[in-house]
């Protein structure tokens, strides 16, 4: 190895298991590390024991002490995920989204932060699933409850929990959906074990499947893109050309719709056809200009975290309207989960910088390598400037012995770029000693 970053780059090719052993033989020889280990779990357990605590004596949702608790049970739940924590975190996790969804069917608050904060809870629930997956059937069970026992919250999408699931928990899913199916009759049940098997053939890529039930419904344009969507997506061009060309000439034999809905009616297709800020922004004007947002604004989400799945540019147009709304957890969250591009994750963790100084650090480490990678004056200077921020962000975070290891390794694998150097030198960060060659023993 011949640096710091080789070492690493080696350590994220192994497994899970061989990191364990080969920490804890370490650990039995190293007593110092041993104890900082240690001390580190026993930090989470008290993380942990507390965020318990509080939810013990959260007590209704109208007020604001309530508030102030589920908000930091959540925000411990976001910062151990965000670490790497070793801990299980999914019984907490799962704990806070039962109890805010029952405290949202008491308060009646179905839209307001109540039911911000209950979706915030499922997406760390299903990241602690996915980080320390729990019996995959109780967890179906408890998915199945929600969709058709449940008040009809929290939304929970199969993608999101497919990987903690695994074959087992799916199957179970799927085999109480085809019971609900064969039935027969309508009603909530049905439109709930519809959708349902509609995500199932999502997750399971069973794109034969999905072509075939989207195609069983009433025939409407949006229905039509999301087959092109699908078709896309498998690489099966041909036949998503032929269904766009089906949609255009739908569209055009679609009756007119009623006079005060027509430019919502229009507006909402162009978003549906191309999901981004600026056609959000035009359909939101047109929807609360005839007092029809309400109606739109889910879905509109909803289709804007499945242009996310597709890809970063998806990502990024869901970043920034959620910033547009001001929602900037929500941003930072969605930001993270479906990988939006350096530049808005760059933007996203100045904004989070002074109150979340954590979640920035890795933001100004990726932002730092790919400027020296462009290996230019310019990008150098810029690079120590990121690297000044860095060191205070890491000192806010209580974390300066991580910044000096950083700057050890990223200097080591940088040495022989002098004008780097230079800049660093000149930004006033000092350098650290370079390291004695150890002894070598027989």
């Amino acid at each position: 190895m011949n640096s710091p970053a080789d070492l690493r780059v080696y350590l994220r090719t192994l497994d899970v298991e061989t990191l364990v052993e080969l920490l804890c033989g370490q650990a039995a020889r190293d007593p110092e590390l041993r104890q900082s280990l240690e001390l580190r779990a026993t930090t989470q357990g008290k993380d942990v024991a507390e965020a318990h605590r509080l939810l013990d004596t959260a007590v209704g949702g109208g007020n604001v002490d309530y508030g102030a608790k589920i908000g930091a049970v959540l925000d411990t739940l976001q910062r151990l995920l965000d670490a790497g924590s070793s801990a299980d975190l999914a019984p907490l996790a799962r704990r806070t989204v039962d109890d805010i969804s029952e405290t949202v069917e008491q308060s009646g608050d179905h839209s307001g932060e109540l039911a911000d904060r209950l979706e915030r809870a499922v997406d760390l629930y299903a990241r602690a699933c996915a980080a320390r997956p729990p019996d995959p059937e109780r967890l179906a069970e408890w998915i199945l409850e929600v969709e058709f026992d449940g008040p009809g919250w929290p939304a929970i999408e199969l993608a999101d929990f497919a990987s903690a699931l695994g074959e087992k928990g799916l199957r179970h899913i799927k085999s109480t959906v085809d019971a609900v199916l064969a039935e027969g009759g309508t009603g909530p049940r049905r439109e709930i074990a519809e959708r349902l098997q509609e995500e199932l053939a999502e997750v399971l890529g069973d794109v034969d499947g999905l072509v075939a039930l989207l195609s069983a419904k009433p025939p409407r344009v949006e229905v039509s893109l999301k087959i092109v969507r699908v078709l896309r997506a498998a690489g099966r061009h041909s036949e998503a050309i032929a269904h766009a060309a089906r949609a255009l000439t739908l569209d055009k034999t679609e009756p007119e719709p009623e006079p005060e809905d027509e430019t919502v009616s229009l507006r909402r297709k162009e978003f549906d056809a191309e999901p981004n800020r600026h056609t959000y922004a035009a359909l939101q004007a047109a929807a609360v200009a005839a007092g029809r947002w309400s109606v739109h604004h889910r879905a509109a989400m909803s289709r804007l975290r499945e242009a996310a799945r597709e890809g970063q540019q998806g990502a990024d147009e869901l970043t920034h309207v959620l910033l547009a709304e001001d929602r900037f957890d929500d941003a930072w969250r969605a930001c993270v989960r479906f990988g939006a591009s350096l530049e808005v994750r760059a933007e996203l963790a100045e904004l989070r910088a002074d109150e979340h100084p954590a979640d920035a650090i890795p933001v100004y480490r990726g932002r730092i390598e790919d400027l020296i990678e462009r290996k230019d004056p310019q990008s150098y200077r810029e690079a120590a400037r990121q690297l000044r921020k860095l060191r205070t962000l890491h000192r806010r975070a209580g974390s300066t012995d991580e910044f000096t290891e950083y700057l050890g390794g990223l200097v080591e694998t940088h040495r022989r770029k002098t004008r780097l150097i230079a800049e660093v030198r000149a930004a006033r960060i000092a350098l650290p000693k370079p390291r004695a060659p150890q002894p070598v023993t027989s």
